[in-house]
């Protein structure tokens, strides 16, 4: 699958506006609590989710390519199966940097949406929780991020 680099994640943080694809209406569901942990951490989040009309105050979209101005990246937190169609949707509207969600550096996209980016010039990272990259992130990140590197499975 991807093999992610610290670079590639670290220039999709530096981003500032960013789309949160699949963000949940569930107030307790874990995409609303890295929803809110970016914006804690002052980005502009974009929410996209079709069953909603906002997410926290926030208008929500229904597609990335309504987004005006256009994001510079989008971080996906969908179910597998819908990765392939998400990456599509991204890539026609133009979006540079693409983060599908993945728990423990789990494979999170079927690689013909990696390859789909690779091919249009998109950067994208497979896998991996952006929580854990942060600069004083939580205990639990720091774990996380401790426990991948015992695996060998964090990004160099």
């Amino acid at each position: 699958m991807a093999v992610n680099t610290e670079k590639q994640i670290y220039d999709f943080l530096s981003q500032r506006r960013l789309a949160f694809v699949g963000v949940s209406r569930k107030k307790k569901d874990f995409s609303r609590i890295l929803f809110k942990e970016f914006i804690d951490r002052k980005y502009e989040v974009i929410p996209v989710n079709p069953g909603a009309s906002d997410i926290d105050g926030f208008p929500c979209y229904k597609k990335v390519g309504e987004i005006e101005p256009p994001v510079q990246g989008a971080l996906l937190i969908t179910s597998l199966n819908m990765t392939e169609q998400l990456v599509t949707e991204c890539i026609e509207a133009g979006i540079p940097r693409i983060w599908i969600y993945g728990l423990m550096g789990s494979p999170s996209a079927n690689k013909s949406a990696i390859e789909m980016c690779r091919k249009e010039g998109v950067s994208v990272i497979s896998g991996h929780c952006p929580l854990m990259f942060f600069p004083a992130a939580g205990l639990v990140h720091r774990f996380h991020a401790a426990l991948l590197k015992l695996l060998g499975r964090y990004p160099k």
